[in-house]
Order: structure tokens, then C-alpha cells, then sequence
């Protein structure tokens, strides 16, 4: 089992910057991808960006590529979310997952953290 919890989230105005946090508890966290998805209101949820477990390779959705950096501290047991350039657009629910393999796709996710609110203001 791998519990994950995010932190970071908050209100910015538009051109400003977040970290998000995802710590686990869990000592194999170096054996788990570990992904960032969103969710506006009214939205499904959506991908924003991934990290395999083994060899640090990332993924990112279009919307975020350039703005938006994910890395991982195996050492602390947490992946961060730096976010830059934000946009009203990316006011959401965010939210990180893992899974042994990494994967963009939301559904294969095994692991859910409880959500950390980011709101951007024009």
C-alpha cells in the first residue's frame, strides 16, 4: 500500500509560480512511477505530467510543456510539481498517483493522493 499526500497548492495570479509536493511514507517509493493529473470543475480528470521510477524519464501534457517541471528526491520520499507561467486555465484540483509503470493514462493509476486545490486569478 502507498499513501500519498499533496501540499503546495494555493492562490496565485497569473504569471506566478507553485510548487506542488507528493511525500509517501512509503519506503518503496523508488520502486513507483508517480503521475500529476487535474480536474477543473465540470472537467474529467486530466494528465499534467509523469516520472518513471527508475531512470527519471518525464512526460508532459502539451498544455504544461515549458511551464511546468516534475522531479523526484527518492532520498525524501517525494515528487514536486514546479509551476510556472500559470494561466487561469490551470485552476484545478491536482492531484498525484503511482504505479509501478509509468503511463499518461489517468484509469491505470494504482495509488491516489487526496487532492491539493491550485487557483489562479487573472
Amino acid at each position: 500500500q502507498v499513501q500519498l499526500v499533496e501540499s503546495g497548492g494555493g492562490l496565485v495570479q497569473a504569471g506566478g509560480s507553485l510548487r506542488l509536493s507528493c511525500a509517501t511514507s512509503g519506503r518503496t517509493f523508488s520502486s513507483y512511477a508517480v503521475g500529476w493529473f487535474r480536474q477543473a470543475p465540470g472537467k474529467e480528470r486530466e494528465f499534467v505530467a509523469a516520472i518513471s521510477r527508475s531512470d527519471g524519464t518525464v512526460y508532459y501534457a502539451d498544455s504544461v510543456k515549458g511551464r511546468f517541471t516534475i522531479s523526484r528526491d527518492n532520498a525524501k520520499n517525494t515528487v514536486y510539481l514546479q509551476m510556472n507561467s500559470l494561466k487561469p486555465e490551470d485552476t484545478a484540483v491536482y492531484y498525484c498517483a503511482a504505479r509501478r509503470a509509468v503511463t499518461t493514462t489517468v484509469s491505470l493509476y494504482d495509488y491516489w493522493g487526496q487532492g491539493t486545490q491550485v487557483t489562479v486569478s487573472s
